[in-house]
């Protein structure tokens, strides 16, 4: 039977960035790491200059850290204790960044309604081209 578990989104989890209120979201699931950053090996500085926690600096960019926790290097015992700070999991139904998909669905119907208007409104150049270029070959026919 499946575990029943909190789903948040990459917004909600991007909330909480700061040394008081810290989550990461690793490999879809969200791990609140705050009363764990004062005995973590690298240090509880989590800004977006620090190199020690590259995952909580993805997250303050509202970006999954899996990445970066993997590349860490972190032993089977750290992966096994990152466990016991799981409050839920990453919401996958909706989109990360709705922004972004509303944003280019506008573009679309901006980029297609530009085209159309310039069609529109510069339709005699090619018009012109090809007149005047049937207009050459009647001229250079007539003088042979």
């Amino acid at each position: 039977m499946p575990t029943l578990t909190k789903l948040y989104t990459m917004q909600e989890a991007s909330q909480h960035n700061t040394k008081d209120d810290c989550w990461i979201v690793i490999d879809g699931k969200v791990y609140d790491v705050t009363s764990y950053l004062d005995e973590h090996p690298g240090g509880d500085d989590v800004n977006n200059e620090s190199p020690k926690w590259p995952a909580a600096n993805n997250l303050l960019e509202g970006k999954d850290a899996t990445d970066d926790f993997e590349d860490a290097g972190h032993s089977k015992s750290a992966k096994e204790l990152l466990q016991s700070f799981c409050i839920g999991e990453l919401d996958t139904s909706s989109p990360i960044i709705p922004e972004l998909e509303i944003s280019s669905k506008r573009e679309a119907v901006k980029y297609s309604e530009k085209l159309m208007d310039l069609t529109k409104q510069y339709w005699t150049i090619p018009v012109a081209i090809v007149g005047i270029s049937v207009l050459v070959g009647f001229l250079y026919l007539h003088k042979k």
